[in-house]
């Protein structure tokens, strides 16, 4: 029977929706905007597809694993008791104790500064897996979404998944905030690997297809109803058409245009509630940030399913340069109840230029 690493970062993700654009060090903050502790619903969705006889769970107690595990069909063992407030450092406690454990792969629900407690804990002594719940999702340890986590977890059971090894990325959140981004590299992890069930890093994109960007905009522009609210995502494709327009928007926040101007900044999911509830026609302007081929559940977790379902999957416009789409086969989308949005869409990717990309 193998044994499985499982552990859970109970604030992991608790920035996104509410805009904090990350939850270091600002817990407190997200939950005085209403934030909720999304990592207990993507460890849920895990757990429910997943299905083994072959394994034994140990687990943290309490939030951190126990809570949950205890109501599955699931042979687990308690290898740590929490304190009242969890922080980092008990998930480097937790994996030092797996490794003592000799598990065969630690599994944790969470995002880009789990994977750096981790994989800081365990190097390349075991395998890991990353089930995705945090804000930023640079690193490339992660599963595309949590039920396909389960998948490559069986696999790697059955001796089906090769391991290989993965970039552990994070970002400076404080930079972040204030519209600056800043990737460094914090190490390697062992992970299974499965082709198109595990997510590349994120990188940046330089100048070599401005050119591109401009062209898109110019077109975008030129088209747009004025009578239309565009809800704007992050990225330089969508900032390029604002530039086209006069306006200066946030490259990693949500913004809303009306007739030509920007009307509010840097969003939460609340606020575009509020917002899209005051306007009878409403588009969704959205590009893939980095080479990883999300455009929604990564990084803009502000545009939530709730948000989506809300304005209509076909209120959603794709632009991006073909230079960002080279070696991106399909587009993706990781939200909640999300596959009301899979099928195939045009993505705006020049002057009058479209290419159909299928979303899953």
């Amino acid at each position: 029977m193998l044994k499985v690493g499982f552990l859970i970062n109970p604030i992991a993700g608790m920035g996104g929706r509410v805009g904090l654009k990350g939850t270091d060090g600002m817990e407190k903050k997200a939950r005085a905007l209403g934030a909720k502790e999304i990592s207990l619903f993507r460890a849920k969705e895990f757990l429910e597809s997943f299905h083994s006889d072959r394994v034994k769970f140990l687990v943290p107690s309490g939030k951190m694993g126990e809570d949950l595990v205890k109501t599955y069909s699931i042979s687990y063992n308690v290898i740590y008791s929490i304190p009242s407030e969890t922080t980092s450092n008990d998930t480097k406690l937790v994996c030092s104790m797996f490794l003592e454990k000799n598990v065969d792969i630690i599994l944790f629900v969470g995002g880009d500064g789990t994977a750096r407690d981790v994989v800081s804990s365990v190097s390349y002594r075991v395998p890991v897996l990353g089930i995705p719940s945090g804000v930023k999702m640079y690193s490339s340890v992660f599963c595309i979404t949590p039920k396909l986590c389960a998948e490559i977890l069986t696999a790697f059971i059955q001796g089906n998944a090769k391991l290989i090894d993965r970039e552990v990325l994070d970002i400076d959140e404080q930079a972040y905030r204030n519209n600056k981004l800043r990737i460094k590299l914090y190490g390697y992890a062992k992970v299974p690997y499965i082709p198109y069930l595990i997510q590349s890093s994120k990188s940046e994109y330089g100048t070599e297809d401005e050119d591109e960007k401009e062209l898109i905009a110019e077109f975008f522009s030129e088209n747009m109803d004025r009578n239309t609210l565009y809800i704007f995502g992050a990225g330089t494709t969508t900032a390029a058409i604002a530039r086209s327009l006069g306006m200066k928007k946030t490259l990693l926040g949500i913004d809303a245009f009306y007739r030509g101007k920007i009307i509010a900044y840097d969003l939460n999911e609340k606020e575009i509630l509020e917002l899209i509830g005051k306007y009878n026609e409403i588009r969704v302007v959205i590009t893939p940030i980095g080479s990883q081929g999300f455009i929604f559940g990564r990084g803009n977790q502000q545009l939530s399913g709730n948000v989506l379902r809300k304005i209509g999957r076909d209120k959603i416009e794709i632009v991006a340069t073909p230079t960002k789409l080279q070696g991106i086969e399909k587009l993706l989308v990781d939200v909640e109840g999300g596959d009301f949005l899979k099928g195939y869409y045009r993505v705006l990717v020049g002057y009058g230029r479209y290419k159909m990309m299928k979303v899953e």
